[in-house]
């Protein structure tokens, strides 16, 4: 399988630590740092999942660095504060975007592309119009706000919130055989049916959209069904949500 993965990333940080008492200055818990983990996250996040997943997979990203940082309870797994450091990013290069649009990009022959655009600017809607519009297999995840440019999209994954911040458009324009909807604890949504997914004990949702969106498209180019993709995709993030931090899975996991 060959993937190529395109949109802004990031560093996820968090910083676990102990929570014992309230400041004295202000009605804020008081957080004293016990360890510390990195490593990429947003689109970077997608491209780590589908490299443990066994996929061939090539990330285009921002060169500029933004940082998300999370200070967490180590006791109760809740973050008690988020930091975005420098949360924006210049556009992709348009001699690169014109390359993956005329199938020029690198000698792989990419079986999918999948977009990851957490909208900091490093795509445009016009952007990823032409980008769908020029190839196959092009999954989309994107905090835009959505109209006719994500039409040549071949899968359009968003939350439930997401969802509904669009919800006139797509009930307009119809777009079930497109459109899958995560639901958290309540499974998936696409074509009029849920997909239910298995209760577990959840650490950590950071990243896990991440997680199913690499899921979705391993399990559609491994199975050729959406419908078998989407289940797959739910195994792997009700696996990662049992982990701290932004993590990853592997088959063998999914499969056991």
């Amino acid at each position: 399988m060959n993937v190529l993965v395109i949109g802004d990333s990031c560093t996820d940080e968090f910083v676990y630590g102990e929570i014992n008492r309230i400041s004295p200055e202000a009605p804020v818990p008081v957080l004293q740092p016990v360890k510390n983990t990195k490593n990429g996250g947003m689109a970077n996040n997608v491209y780590n999942n589908l490299l443990s997943l066994g996929v061939n997979a090539k990330l285009v990203t921002n060169r500029e660095k933004i940082t998300k940082t999370r200070y967490v309870d180590q006791r109760s797994s809740q973050m008690v504060l988020r930091v975005d450091s420098n949360d924006s990013c210049n556009r992709i290069d348009e001699g690169i975007r014109l390359n993956i649009c005329n199938n020029k990009y690198g000698p792989e022959v990419f079986d999918a592309i999948v977009i990851s655009d957490y909208c900091k600017g490093f795509l445009s809607k016009i952007d990823i119009e032409l980008l769908c519009k020029s190839n196959k297999n092009v999954f989309v995840d994107t905090k835009k706000q959505l109209s006719k440019w994500i039409q040549y999209a071949t899968f359009i994954k968003i939350n439930s919130f997401e969802y509904k911040k669009n919800y006139e458009y797509f009930n307009t324009n119809g777009f079930t055989d497109k459109l899958i909807v995560t639901l958290g604890g309540d499974g998936c949504l696409y074509n009029d049916k849920n997909y239910p997914v298995e209760r577990v004990p959840v650490k950590d949702v950071s990243g896990a959209g991440d997680t199913f969106l690499a899921g979705l498209v391993y399990g559609y180019l491994d199975m050729n069904s959406i419908e078998k993709a989407i289940e797959f995709a739910q195994k792997c993030t009700t696996l990662v949500v049992q982990k701290h931090g932004v993590s990853t899975v592997t088959v063998e996991e999914v499969q056991k």
